[in-house]
């Protein structure tokens, strides 16, 4: 899968980023659907620059914007901003 889950208040998402165990010492497989809702973190963070992100297709910024359980709407501008706002550090964003 590569990715980490975070949403505490579901018990299967909890147990899957917990090494897979339930209380009962058992492993439980998560699937995408059980991540529905849920922040992702993929195992990498993105290595774009801003240039990269002004430049970037909206089809590539939906897929990166959705591999992180951050799906956008509005135009391209708004999802660039977005995504840099996201994935920028602040010195970055000058």
């Amino acid at each position: 899968m590569g990715n980490v889950a975070a949403c505490p208040n579901n018990s299967s998402i909890r147990a899957a980023v917990d090494g897979g165990l339930k209380t009962n010492g058992h492993h439980q497989m998560t699937t995408k659907a059980d991540l529905n809702g849920c922040f992702q973190m993929p195992l990498h963070y993105p290595r774009y620059n801003k240039s990269d992100y002004e430049k970037m297709p909206e089809w590539r910024i939906d897929g990166l914007l959705k591999e992180y359980g951050l799906p956008v709407g509005g135009d391209i501008l708004h999802k660039r901003k977005f995504a840099m706002g996201a994935f920028l550090w602040p010195d970055q964003l000058n």
